[in-house]
């Protein structure tokens, strides 16, 4: 029995210094620091907004979002509220009615324009909200006006309804082609003339950028904190949806984390420093959810 238990806790042993060699993410600081999760999530609670930046499809971004709300919300309780791209502002009766249980999962998906991964990525998310009443903020510009933009310049918003204009941020929409997000894309359509893209797909990208900002203030409880998941270009570089907020704030506490995948997780690359206040670095070999 002895021997059998012994063999036992040589193997749970090699499994562990196993799993330590092949970790499946490292957190850094903007400076290329490693960082325990206790620590980023100590400092992320004593902040005014927080911006989850993903990339769509990858696994552990979207874990470490459930964790990290879980994290906010024990610290912040009802003066936490969430929000979120993935959700379009003029589903938010839909998703409200969800939250308070007027409608089951199945109706959702028939009344709400759900992403394709909703199930498995984002549904933790807004089932956790709604077992513990934290409030969820459907954020993005309806896709029709964003692509209303890109094909015909902030001046196809002009023609809109008071009605419609409730699920955008107040016109005119303050916007610098300048800020080297925006710069990066026309650069894009640069190399690929193909994509045809012009000074109109930044601007589509800001009308996004902008409505989120607009909800988020709209949403955020006095003295709580705001958590708001988004692709990683949103917040990248404190650019996008921050940038909107610090022109409206810019005492707030705003942190950051960008999710970035490389082979070698030891240390961030070069390229990334800077973009967050934390760096989520995932093995490229990563399963995807997508």
């Amino acid at each position: 029995m002895k021997l059998f238990f012994a063999c036992n806790l040589v193997l749970f042993l090699s499994a562990s210094l196993l799993a330590q060699d092949k970790p499946a993410y490292k957190l850094f600081t903007s400076n290329g620091k490693e960082v325990k999760w206790s620590k980023m999530a100590k400092d992320l609670t004593a902040s005014d907004m927080v911006f989850f930046g993903e990339l769509h499809n990858n696994a552990i971004a979207h874990w470490l979002q459930y964790e990290l709300l879980v994290e906010l919300y024990n610290a912040h309780d009802s003066s936490l509220a969430i929000g979120a791209e993935m959700f379009e502002s003029d589903n938010q009766l839909a998703l409200n009615e969800y939250l308070l249980g007027n409608i089951d999962e199945k109706q959702l998906e028939q009344e709400a324009r759900l992403w394709k991964n909703f199930n498995t990525d984002y549904k933790p998310l807004v089932d956790f909200a709604k077992e513990n009443k934290i409030p969820f903020i459907a954020t993005n510009i309806p896709r029709r006006y964003a692509s209303a933009v890109f094909k015909g310049n902030f001046t196809a918003l002009d023609t809109l309804a008071a009605d419609d204009l409730r699920w955008i941020a107040p016109l005119p929409i303050e916007f610098d082609i300048n800020l080297p997000g925006y710069q990066e894309m026309l650069k894009m359509g640069e190399a690929h003339p193909e994509m045809k893209i012009d000074e109109k797909y930044p601007k589509a990208q800001a009308i996004k950028d902008a409505t989120m900002a607009h909800f988020i203030f709209q949403n955020k409880i006095e003295n709580g904190l705001f958590y708001h998941i988004n692709g990683s270009f949103h917040s990248d570089n404190f650019e996008g949806i921050v940038w909107y907020i610090q022109r409206v704030d810019p005492g707030l506490k705003i942190r950051t984390i960008t999710t970035v995948e490389q082979d070698d997780i030891t240390k961030p690359e070069k390229e990334y420093l800077g973009k967050a206040s934390y760096l989520l670095v995932v093995p490229t070999s990563m399963t995807k959810t997508y």
